[in-house]
């Protein structure tokens, strides 16, 4: 079982920055894939970013160049991801889920998910 507490998010301009991230405690033998999914209002959750133990990143199209996912590994019981998102648009916003599965294929139906966080870009 892993545990999933975020931290981050709020408010932000478009054009500005804000960090995100996630610590994951528990087993993690299972667990290779890493990452955030987001939901915006009346949309479905899409997949933002994720990163597997070995450093290899996934990003949707809309955030490259963008975002930046990177991964603490140094633990045993606890990983950390972290998402850097720069130069925000009004589209970035939604709810944004830490997300932990055993790949990433299959993060959206049998990962674990955090509680979300909500990230806001408004001028």
């Amino acid at each position: 079982q892993v545990a999933l507490v975020e931290s981050g998010g709020g408010l932000a301009q478009p054009g500005g920055s804000l960090r995100l991230s996630c610590t994951a405690e528990g087993s993690m033998f299972s667990i290779n894939a890493l990452g955030w999914y987001r939901q915006a209002p009346g949309k479905q959750r899409e997949l933002v970013a994720a990163i597997t133990r070995g450093g290899n990143t996934t990003y949707t199209d809309s955030v490259k160049g963008r975002f930046t996912i990177s991964r603490n590994n140094a633990k045993d019981d606890e990983n950390t991801v972290t998402l850097q998102m720069n130069r925000l648009k009004p589209e970035d916003t939604g709810v944004y889920y830490c997300v932990a599965a055993f790949t990433v294929r299959t993060m959206l139906d049998f990962g674990t998910w955090g509680q979300g966080t909500q990230v806001t870009v408004s001028s």
